[in-house]
């Protein structure tokens, strides 16, 4: 890849040529020093240079790879720990990783096999007689150079007699190509350990398969420890070598020399006229949106059909420390991303999972918690316990709040701390009377409609703009009738108001009044919520319809475009330019179905097009990237085909009327919560469920309109309840919680 505009332009007295790869942490360069040698260059990104737990890993590594030099690793060359952007430059290797060799190919042919296999024996020989335990080898830490392998990456290794990060019980590896003891008592591992992942990474190369795979890395590490390993597809001499190496007890593995006799026993060597390596196809996968080459594309022989993608059983386990160059180009939590053909190998597959926020760390709290302004407590719950609790949305790393009994509120999205609560509401006895209703959060405002009603009095209806920096009120406007409800869409506040018959378009910062439009008469017009444009859908306040009316309003000047759909269709989004509906057989009153087909609209013309769905499909619905996803309230996640109307996938999940899902596009996952606080992940394309965890609600009220939700924060997940509790998660460790960090 080429050099940023921003890129340095030498490092160390090398002058950086093109990138290798990228990540939350770091970047590697390919290099050259002055006499034209090339080199490997990883450096920091410099808002992590101060950070020190990094700086240590980082002398690690480099401490750890100067020990080692074979034919088979790739030896560091320069480092500068101490520097401001502090870096190492290692051997450049120009080969692909094996990872990305069996994703293009397939399994290697055991004519090819045993160069590779031997290899990696002399590689580990190498590194264990230095001291040092590898404790992550698998196919993306190798690189398949011309002259055979290279082991890189050793440097996440710790010197065997000084060991104090794991011996505090974090772990260091990847599940599948991990040993038992890695993840039941990570101070014990030594040598045994890289015979164990030796053992897996060989059954991989030669099947496509490892000998723990599972759907989840939970089972993986549960199989790694309690199952036997799966050997289906390994002929019978080389089965009973690797069977040893995968033994469960460390001491009944053999030793390297034994390994290497025996595979050299039972490995057949090449034909005089074969290769004298393995070889690799020039011609490289395109890479997939997220910049990592999609195993997706590359199929194998025979009955195994597709590569199993390694991600499904690679990502972390635990609170794992995965190494520096992983730690370097994904940061915490992340599995790494070997990009380029340099030292560090070409970009891998092997984990789906983003870096998080920097400074993040687990945090629970609830907006009902003690104010430091304004209020002394958060309102008070509703008698009966019939709060429908908050309404959260992200908006630059923050979690805005405001709800039932919920007054508004900014929580850090990072460590979960309350920034500010609003405290312009006047003070009353019967503080339960505030309902808040949170209308969104854009050009720097947080915009709630607030319902009050004091005793004795009327009712008050009116729309209350919030800075987002400060909590102050930047401005409020009262809504003159209840059945106007204001919505907001980009930067328009768009406020109909029925007993007018017109609908006004403000300014979301200002309140300013933008324009203002005229509505049909006899109508009860209510917003239409998209992603796309302004909105209202209406039909006649008095007597049934079989059609319902679309207006369409221009941003700049209000000026109305009208379109029909039938009136039993429920708006759920947009899809190729086209308004997206569903048609219900009839229309229930939770809106949930069950649906009999789709319908597009062009927004401009009115014209739509139907396509049939495949059954009658029920649950709430949402939809992103073509594909609508409908969660049931026993917990089943259907997936279906805007385009054809089949169904892609159905998982049954344990979460009790869950949320609609929450999709990530970038990491192919949909996530779902419920109102108990129990939150599932769903591989998108498969629909296999990765991983559930258990509720983390306080409470939970027996009636609940609002539904749960799911918000994205970069990396990282933020999960609102009903019951006003507002927690983050890991999606690589759902299991970390603020108790156990």
């Amino acid at each position: 890849m080429p050099l940023h505009k921003d890129d340095p332009k030498s490092v160390g007295g090398y002058k950086l040529v093109d990138r290798l790869g990228s990540g939350g942490m770091g970047t590697v360069y390919r290099g050259r020093s002055r006499s034209g040698r090339e080199v490997a260059v990883k450096v920091v990104h410099a808002q992590y240079a101060g950070d020190p737990v990094f700086r240590t890993r980082f002398r690690q590594e480099i401490e750890a790879v100067r020990k080692v030099s074979g034919a088979f690793t790739a030896p560091v060359v320069d480092a500068d720990p101490e520097a401001a952007r502090p870096w190492m430059a290692t051997q450049y290797v120009p080969g692909r990783s094996l990872a990305d060799r069996m994703s293009e190919l397939g399994p290697l042919p055991e004519a090819e096999l045993r160069g590779l296999a031997l290899g990696l024996v002399e590689a580990l020989r190498d590194i264990h007689r230095a001291g040092v335990v590898h404790r992550d080898l698998k196919p993306a830490n190798v690189l398949m150079a011309g002259d055979g392998p290279r082991v890189i990456d050793f440097g996440i290794s710790r010197a065997a007699e000084n060991n104090p990060l794991t011996e505090t019980g974090q772990m260091i590896g990847t599940p599948p190509f991990m040993s038992p003891e890695q993840l039941t008592d990570a101070r014990t591992v030594g040598p045994p350990s890289d015979v164990f992942a030796l053992g897996a990474l060989l059954v991989y190369t030669v099947t496509g398969r490892g000998p723990f795979d599972a759907d989840s890395p939970y089972l993986t590490a549960y199989q790694v420890v309690h199952d036997e390993p799966v050997l289906d597809g390994v002929r019978e001499e080389l089965r009973t070598v690797l069977q040893r190496c995968l033994a469960k007890k460390a001491a009944d593995r053999p030793g390297l020399d034994d390994v290497a006799r025996e595979l050299a026993r039972v490995l057949p060597e090449e034909a005089a006229e074969g290769p004298a390596t393995v070889t690799l196809r020039e011609d490289l996968p395109e890479p997939s949106d997220t910049g990592v080459l999609d195993p997706r594309s590359a199929t194998l022989p025979g009955r195994r059909g597709r590569l199993r993608p390694l991600w499904a059983a690679t990502a972390t386990i635990g609170v794992v420390a995965l190494g520096l160059t992983a730690y370097l180009l994904s940061g915490p939590g992340g599995t790494g991303v070997d990009g380029g053909a340099g030292a560090i190998g070409a970009q891998s597959a092997a984990s789906r999972w983003t870096a998080l926020p920097g400074g993040w760390r687990p945090w629970q709290t609830t907006v009902y918690a003690t104010s430091e302004r304004g209020l002394e407590k958060g309102i008070t719950l509703l008698e009966g316990g019939m709060d429908n609790g908050p309404e959260c949305q992200m908006y630059e790393g923050s979690v805005y709040c405001a709800g039932d009994a919920v007054l508004p509120v900014r929580l850090d999205g990072v460590t979960g701390r309350v920034d500010w609560r609003a405290d312009g509401v006047p003070s009353v006895t019967r503080k339960r009377s505030y309902v808040f209703s949170l209308l969104g959060v854009a050009d720097d405002v947080m915009l709630v409609e607030q319902h009050y009603q004091p005793e004795g009095g009327n009712l008050e209806i009116s729309v209350i703009a919030l800075d987002t920096g400060t909590g102050e009120r930047l401005w409020r406007r009262t809504v003159d009738s209840e059945s106007s409800h204001p919505y907001l869409s980009g930067d328009l506040l768009l406020v109909p108001d029925m007993e007018r018959g017109s609908v006004t378009a403000r300014s979301a910062r200002t309140g300013a009044e933008r324009w203002t439009a005229s509505l049909p008469s006899g109508m009860q017009c209510d917003p239409a919520h998209s992603d796309e444009g302004l909105y209202l859908e209406c039909v006649p306040a008095m007597m049934p319809s079989k059609d319902r009316l679309v207006l369409g309003f221009d941003r700049s000047d209000g000026s109305v475009r009208r379109l029909k759909v039938p009136y039993r269709s429920i708006r759920v989004g947009t899809y190729d330019g086209r308004l997206l509906y569903l048609d219900a057989g009839h229309l229930s009153s939770d809106g949930k179905g069950p649906f009999s087909r789709i319908r597009l609209v062009n927004p401009d013309t009115g014209a739509a097009t139907t396509t049939e769905l495949a059954k009658g499909f029920e649950g709430t619905v949402t939809t992103a990237d073509g594909v609508l996803w409908f969660a049931g309230t026993s917990g089943q996640v259907t997936a279906v085909s805007v385009r054809t109307g089949k169904q892609l996938w159905q998982t049954r999940t344990s979460l009790e009327q869950p949320s609609g899902a929450t999709s990530a596009p970038r990491t192919r996952v949909v996530y779902l919560s419920s109102a108990s606080g129990r939150v599932a992940a769903l591989d998108a394309d498969k629909g296999t469920l990765l991983w559930e965890t258990l509720p983390r609600a306080k409470w939970v009220g027996a009636l609940n309109e609002r539904l749960p939700e799911v918000l994205l924060n970069k990396g990282a997940l933020v999960v609102t309840t009903p019951a006003g509790d507002v927690f983050t998660l890991d999606p690589a460790h759902p299991e970390r919680t603020s108790a156990s960090g």
